[in-house]
């Protein structure tokens, strides 16, 4: 059982939910600024970031399984191994989807349980989306981009949404252009099985630009929610903006359309750092205002 169990969070790179989890949690944060704190709201916020998480991480190495086994960087995954079944992995989706439908109900408002159908729609639709176009990164940031916009919807409701959608927005780019950078490693046999990524359409050099440009849009918007957040503007939270923006830089000087030995690196590491972070200082800062 225990064996399954490490299986099956290997399956959805559990610790992965650092992604996007810091962001969710930052978006909470400020809403309690004007909102009563519930111990309750909190509990649901985590389980139901968890729960998503890996109803569409399943899913997508479900949806995945044939191109996983044609590729020699994934046939070593476990549906292509044969370490996990069919049947439990799907068992595992389902399990997580009716967890996260139920969890909604911890929370005062409706809109939780009213959305929650619809967002977990819109997470198993990335995994069909590169046979069908380019855009799959983007769509990836989206699905992120509702950590910290559905966050704030469980605790404030759709009211003053301009704090999180311009959180949400610099996550959105973010995500796109580092899941750009990890997409540069399958480019030619993307393209080889007719699979739609940015990389096989454009070449990597091209991609890696159009990466840093995404990162650019990021630093600008992350700049915006200082501007429109009253409680972030303090010199923590600004000088940890200034550190993205460099952390950024040394992501993409990691990787070239020559050398992509460091694209891990540059994925994992650094932008693990960079969500903790902007997490760490918006809560010191909300602390200090």
């Amino acid at each position: 059982m225990l064996a399954t169990v490490r299986k099956l969070l290997e399956l959805v790179r559990f610790s992965h939910t650092l992604f996007a989890l810091p962001f969710a949690l930052l978006s909470a944060a400020i809403a309690w600024k004007t909102e009563p704190f519930r111990w309750l709201d909190l509990v649901g916020i985590l389980a139901c970031m968890v729960f998503a998480r890996n109803f569409a991480m399943a899913f997508n190495r479900i949806a995945d399984r044939d191109v996983d086994t044609k590729n020699p960087r994934t046939a070593n995954r476990h549906l292509p191994a044969g370490t996990l079944s069919f049947g439990l992995v799907a068992a595992f989706a389902v399990g997580n989807a009716v967890a996260f439908v139920g969890t909604c109900f911890a929370f005062a408002n409706p809109w939780p349980f009213i959305l929650a159908g619809p967002v977990l729609i819109f997470l198993a639709g990335y995994s069909l989306t590169k046979r069908v176009t380019s855009l799959a990164h983007v769509w990836l940031g989206a699905a992120l981009l509702l950590a910290p916009v559905s966050a704030w919807i469980a605790i404030r409701g759709l009211v003053e949404m301009e704090t999180p959608l311009l959180l949400g927005a610099a996550v959105l780019f973010w995500v796109t252009g580092f899941d750009i950078l990890y997409a540069c490693q399958d480019a030619e046999f993307d393209a080889k099985e007719g699979l739609h990524s940015i990389p096989a359409r454009f070449g990597v050099r091209r991609s890696l630009r159009i990466a840093a440009g995404c990162h650019a849009l990021t630093f600008l918007l992350l700049v915006g929610l200082m501007l429109a957040t009253p409680f972030l503007q303090g010199p923590v939270f600004i000088g940890t903006v200034v550190a993205v923006g460099v952390l950024l830089v040394y992501e993409h000087s990691l990787v070239s359309a020559d050398s992509l030995a460091k694209v891990n690196k540059a994925f994992f590491h650094v932008n693990a750092v960079i969500s903790l972070g902007l997490l760490a200082a918006g809560l010191v800062q909300l602390y200090l205002i």
